[in-house]
């Protein structure tokens, strides 16, 4: 054990205390699969989820667990009180978080799977598997629950697709479920493309924040033939989205990444009609907090100036989303270690660098100190080039590691929580 307070990576390969095993977590996985594979089924979209809600009330009935559901949203709250619960060094008794988001996309669903939805939703980001291998982690500390020294907070979340469920858990007191704050948090993420049974994870930053930039730019309609005596704000829009990338490569640094897409132009009725305004919509992604508040202050001025320097005007709407997915140093080293004690370094991978897709845990990770990473689910034996990346109509995972995913998350639990009943 590490001499300093509240160090994670001092003992990941340690188990002070009696945890599950693997014959534990094969014992719970066929019922983790039917779960999933229920849940997949009947996909629900956004932050009212009830039929997914039901069945996870279901599945930890019976559970000497305490219980909350969401008064804004269909979340749920489960907290395990341990049998071996200890003060540390403040005074309190140590909580940690797992959380698995519940939510699906508004996408028809082309997997071929024999329990594929048909309701022109689906699990296609596999939050599917998040909410079975969490259930699986609940169910499977709940079985050494009389060792634990602290507690464990469950968090159930909906609304990770762009609806910001986790901000709105938070809100609503997630992070104090215990009593005390939690002291640390985790998540895990699948990955319908990556080798099954392979995690992956980084220090610092993961993955990006998510910011949009909405441009209405202001011109005078006049007849195409005659463009002079018009001021033409789809010509102008066109030049938006070749300096907004010139700027960027010339004024940000390449080692602190900014990423500008302009996802939507929308502009005129009629090839014969300068219109009055031109619409772009354009996605920012950025990794640190340092670019994301920039980008926010100069990329709206750049607009406003370039088109001012045509005679137009504009009208820039600018909204941070998702600030950067930050894991603590410390945590993403415990995190990869606690995987690889488990299941060996051949299954770990150290990302060199973020993603750039944005994840709504980071509003747990501005909170608290933590860790968040992915899990290989690609199906077994399919070639490399038939795999689809999640959000695909074709994304299909496998449920064959659900039993490690369960294990992997309780560990996270329980052996955090044997470090801090140490400190």
């Amino acid at each position: 054990m590490s001499s300093l307070p509240d160090d994670p990576t001092a003992s990941a390969e340690a188990t002070p205390i009696h945890l599950p095993t693997a014959e534990d977590a094969a014992d719970i996985a066929p019922g983790l699969v039917t779960l999933r594979r229920a849940l997949h089924e009947n996909v629900e979209v956004g932050l009212d989820l009830p039929v997914t809600q039901k069945l996870v009330l279901e599945a930890i009935e019976g559970l000497d667990v305490e219980v909350s559901t969401g008064q804004g949203l269909s979340s749920i709250v489960v907290v395990l009180r341990g049998g071996a619960r200890k003060e540390d060094s403040t005074g309190v008794v140590p909580a940690v978080l797992l959380r698995g988001d519940m939510d699906g996309l508004p996408v028809t669903e082309a997997t071929g799977f024999d329990f594929a939805a048909t309701s022109g939703k689906m699990h296609a980001c596999g939050h599917d598997l998040h909410t079975a291998g969490l259930v699986g982690a609940l169910g499977l500390l709940h079985r050494v629950r009389e060792h634990l020294p602290g507690d464990v907070v469950f968090m159930f979340q909906p609304g990770e697709e762009g609806y910001d469920g986790a901000g709105k858990m938070i809100d609503e007191g997630v992070l104090d479920a215990a009593g005390p704050r939690v002291k640390a948090a985790y998540g895990l993420h699948v990955s319908a493309d990556a080798e099954l049974g392979i995690a992956s994870s980084r220090p610092g930053p993961y993955m990006a924040a998510f910011s949009t930039m909405t441009i209405t730019v202001n011109g005078k309609g006049t007849h195409a033939s005659r463009p002079a005596t018009g001021k033409d704000p789809i010509q102008v829009g066109a030049m938006l989205v070749g300096q907004l990338q010139e700027y960027i490569t010339r004024r940000f640094d390449i080692f602190d990444p900014i990423v500008v897409t302009v996802g939507q132009f929308n502009a005129g009725t009629a090839a014969n009609v300068v219109p009055d305004e031109a619409r772009l919509v354009v996605s920012v992604r950025t990794f640190s907090e340092t670019v994301t508040s920039r980008a926010e202050a100069e990329l709206p001025q750049l607009v406003r100036d370039l088109v001012a320097a045509h005679g137009l005007t504009a009208e820039v709407d600018y909204e941070q989303i998702l600030p950067p997915t930050i894991n603590d140093d410390a945590e993403a080293e415990f995190f990869l270690a606690t995987f690889t004690n488990l299941f060996g370094q051949e299954r770990t991978v150290r990302k060199a660098n973020p993603l750039p897709g944005s994840e709504d845990f980071s509003r747990v990770l501005d909170a608290v100190p933590g860790a968040y990473g992915h899990f290989g689910a690609a199906l077994p034996n399919l070639p490399v080039d038939e795999r689809e990346a999640n959000h695909s109509p074709r994304a299909r995972h496998s449920d064959d590691g659900l039993a490690d995913q369960a294990l992997f998350l309780a560990h996270l639990a329980g052996r955090r929580l044997a470090q801090l009943a140490e400190d």
